[in-house]
């Protein structure tokens, strides 16, 4: 029987794809926004099964995300290999001062990466091609002169590696399939039987999402779009269906030969909310009289297919329970912008997490003492230990559930001994919750069931009180809180604008999914 395999292939904020092949070997990238490490780098053999495997950006030389807006920060990289050098590029969105597209190179996908090699390009959303010798830029800006707000055009310029800057003339590709288009963007070129493909995405990163593809004898110019396109959306199946705002799409080819498609798209529960933000899905790919078909049969995104033609590889699993044994906090754990400062520590206390209190709150755009995660599971259950001694009532320390500086919930224990549920919707913060708790030593669980979270805190293991019950999770999706990130939950100590040298110690945390 021929195996197969659920979609989505990663599940959680996971948005705008991009893949690379070397060999037997796939990379896979992603956008991080105000996140860092920046751009999260996993490593497959079968298309399916995948292993982080490091950040390309993970270094504060190479990301300044000081200050920035959510939502900011790191837009669409893409990956490249070519004559035994990986490349990345992305744009920074961060202010007219840090503003800008740059390349960073590596000898292997692990790292390290280079510092990055800016250079002047209007737009977002840039990829590179590779051909006789030559690379070329290929990005989205807006249309000079537009006819309407959101009109804008791929356009294609030649990089000088040696110099890491573009040179020679520009030109102008494509302004999407349809007439009135808005935000075409995520370009990739491939070359394919003699044919240059351009593949971008349009209509907005929402349920209008689609991918749609134009082609050209000729690299710079004469590019016509396909009169089926657009290749994929989910648009004409209704708000009710349960995966919408398929886009940002791209290609390869595995070394059997067989074409696939990574893209990005959002399962929507509870209504039209999508709390696991842009998920990475795969979809088969077969070409038909010099054009792509996706998902050959349905023409839309399934939730299973038969696996690709590769051998298995599957990875070890993460554990549930980070304990904090190691050296380094584990790849799948984020800050909220680029930490100055080592406020965190695992040495300090060996097999704990030591965070430092200190005046940046998670409601302001600042890097906070906050480590956190992606939410990967609409059912979940997330939980820690907590040994913690408050010396003033400001002095806080616990969970948090963000979305963003404006939305998010915060678990904590504060300086009164009361566990407290704090709720900030549209920047408005409000106590739902608390009770009195006693000691130095408390236990924090989350249980989320769909788009109800509920709250709960112990003293004794497994000795649970509930602190809130079913709260409407809602707030904490795109829909209501803007941007393109997916919640992340986390650990976090705060001693909300005030000077402090209290510490909070974390001996583990867990996150597994729940069934329903």
């Amino acid at each position: 029987m021929q195996r197969r395999f659920q979609n989505p292939i990663l599940s959680g904020f996971y948005p705008d794809p991009a893949i690379c092949r070397v060999g037997e070997d796939y990379y896979l990238i992603h956008s991080t926004f105000e996140y860092f490490p920046g751009v999260p780098i996993h490593h497959s053999r079968d298309l399916v099964h995948w292993q982080q495997i490091g950040h390309i950006l993970d270094r504060p030389s190479q990301l300044n995300l000081d200050e920035i807006h959510p939502s900011a920060g790191i837009f669409a990289p893409t990956i490249s290999h070519h004559n035994g050098t990986f490349y990345m590029i992305t744009t920074l969105i961060a202010g007219k001062e840090r503003h800008g597209n740059f390349i960073v190179t590596a000898e292997s996908p692990a790292g390290p990466w280079s510092d990055p090699y800016w250079f002047d390009a209007d737009g977002i959303d840039p990829s590179l091609f590779f051909e006789d010798g030559r690379a070329w830029y290929v990005g989205n800006r807006g249309k000079a002169n537009p006819e309407y707000e959101g009109q804008c055009e791929i356009w294609l310029q030649e990089l000088d590696l040696s110099t890491m800057q573009l040179v020679g003339e520009q030109y102008v590709l494509w302004r999407g399939a349809l007439n009135g288009v808005v935000w075409t963007e995520g370009p990739h070129l491939y070359k394919i039987d003699g044919w240059y493909y351009l593949l971008i995405a349009e209509a907005g990163t929402e349920y209008n999402h689609a991918v749609t593809i134009a082609r050209s004898s000729e690299l710079t110019t004469g590019y016509e779009g396909y009169r089926a396109n657009p290749i994929l959306t989910h648009r004409q199946l209704g708000r009710d269906y349960p995966v919408m705002g398929t886009g940002h799409a791209d290609l390869v080819q595995t070394q059997n030969g067989e074409w696939w498609m990574v893209l990005l798209a959002m399962r929507p529960y509870g209504g039209e909310f999508y709390n696991l933000g842009r998920e990475t899905f795969l979809t088969p790919v077969r070409w038909e009289e010099g054009w792509p078909i996706i998902s050959p049969g349905t023409g839309k995104v399934e939730s299973s297919y038969p696996a690709p033609d590769l051998p298995l590889q599957r990875w070890p699993a993460q554990a549930a329970c980070d304990h904090f044994d190691g050296d380094t906090v584990g790849l799948h754990w984020m800050f909220l912008r680029t930490p100055r400062s080592e406020w965190w520590s695992l040495s300090e206390r060996p097999g704990w997490l030591r965070m430092q209190l200190r005046p940046e709150q998670i409601n302001q755009m600042a890097n906070p003492s906050f480590v956190g995660r992606r939410q990967q599971h609409m059912n979940f259950l997330a939980q820690t230990v907590l040994e913690f001694q408050p010396q003033q009532a400001h002095e806080i320390a616990g969970m948090v559930l963000i979305q963003n500086h404006k939305y998010q919930v915060q678990f904590v224990i504060d300086g009164a001994q009361q566990a407290s549920v704090i709720v900030c919707r549209n920047g408005e913060e409000e106590t739902l919750a608390q009770v009195p708790v006693s000691g130095q030593r408390q236990y924090l669980r989350i249980v989320a069931y769909g788009q109800e979270y509920s709250f709960f805190v112990a003293e004794q293991p497994d000795v649970w009180q509930p602190v809130l019950e079913n709260l409407d999770g809602r707030f904490l999706s795109t829909p209501i809180a803007g941007g393109f990130v997916g919640t992340v939950i986390g650990l976090y100590a705060s001693s909300q604008g005030q000077a402090s040298q209290t510490v909070a110690d974390f001996d583990w945390f867990e996150y597994r999914e729940v069934a329903e």
